[in-house]
């Protein structure tokens, strides 16, 4: 676990400190037998030749670039990994996206692990790297710096996500809660957006943290006015010890069905579930009933898929970090 100063702090000012307790601090549940997660709960293992190269989709990859974050959300799907590649190492990785590239490659995603942990020098050399991609057009960066480390991001670091980079930058933050949408955040939104870097967001539906359209529609509406594109909410996925923060697709679909009316149409995300075979992502509106907590989805390639949801456990009786 790891909690910097800063964010402790920046949640104070908003008294808003149980969030660090909720989606921060250990359980025992993490430990206990846990029947309803999965190993591998969104099928990332064994998708290319490399351990740091991942491809879900025909257009784009994922490049793991670290395993380090600035705080470790206890909800993540790869909160099991370790790596920490060197240069030489994505050097042989940006050769496998360069061989798969030639099947349409058009996007390369750094992600981890939180890229911002590196040094502007180490990361301006891996956009270097991928100058050598044919064909790339746009580089995504996934990170939940401007949350939980701010001054990490500073117009240094946004200027050589720019100059460095071969092709279109976007910056995909990650935000759970309202909360976190403080000063900090600002500034350092404020300086990805002078550089001219596109911003969108992704969040997870969590019980207990944000499952309140009153609370989902200040998060998305507060990163709409700042220039930030809601552009997913996840269903949680089905990682082991996590059962706590698990809720019913129904539940879901109740709750962003109340939050078109309180924001608005820009500022709305894709409410979508991760599906565990490995096949990505699919609009929670795509799954139609097959039983109990089942779920069936007609892909665009035609194929068909059962999704088993999680059952969502009693939530222990504690102080919201609403």
């Amino acid at each position: 676990m790891r909690f910097p100063r800063i964010y402790l702090d920046l949640l104070a000012e908003s008294g808003a400190e149980d969030l660090v307790r909720r989606i921060g601090w250990p359980d025992p549940e993490e430990t206990a037998p846990d029947p309803g997660g999965l190993d591998d709960p969104v099928g990332e293992r064994g998708s290319t030749g490399s351990p740091l190269v991942l491809r879900k989709y025909a257009d784009r990859v994922i490049l793991l670039v670290t395993s380090r974050c600035h705080f470790y959300c206890r909800f993540c799907f790869r909160s099991g990994m370790t790596l920490e590649p060197t240069l030489e190492e994505i050097e042989r990785a940006v050769a496998t996206i360069i061989d798969l590239a030639r099947t349409g490659v058009r996007e390369v995603i750094l992600s981890g692990g939180d890229p911002f942990v590196l040094s502007d020098a180490f990361l301006a050399q891996v956009l270097s790297l991928l100058g050598g991609v044919p064909g790339l057009s746009t580089i995504r960066v996934h990170t939940r710096a401007p949350v939980h480390q701010p001054d990490r991001v500073t117009p240094g670091l946004a200027s050589r996500l720019v100059e460095a980079s071969p092709a279109r930058v976007w910056v995909v933050l990650h935000v759970t809660h309202p909360a976190e949408l403080h000063r900090g955040f600002d500034e350092a939104v404020a300086h990805l957006r002078r550089a001219g870097i596109g911003l969108l967001s992704q969040s997870v539906l969590l019980a207990g943290v944000n499952d309140d359209p009153l609370v989902l529609a200040a998060l998305f509406r507060g990163l709409y006015e700042r220039g930030v594109k809601p552009y997913y909410l996840h269903h949680p996925d089905r990682v082991r010890g996590t059962a706590r923060f698990a809720l019913p697709i129904e539940r879901g679909r109740t709750l962003v069905r109340r939050l078109r009316g309180l924001v608005p149409g820009p500022a709305m995300p894709a409410y979508v579930v991760d599906l565990p075979d490995g096949s990505g992502k699919v609009p929670v509106d795509w799954l139609e009933a097959d039983g109990p907590g089942a779920w069936r989805v007609e892909r665009p390639d035609g194929g068909s898929l059962r999704y088993e949801e999680r059952p969502a456990v009693p939530m222990p009786e504690e102080p919201s970090a609403r």
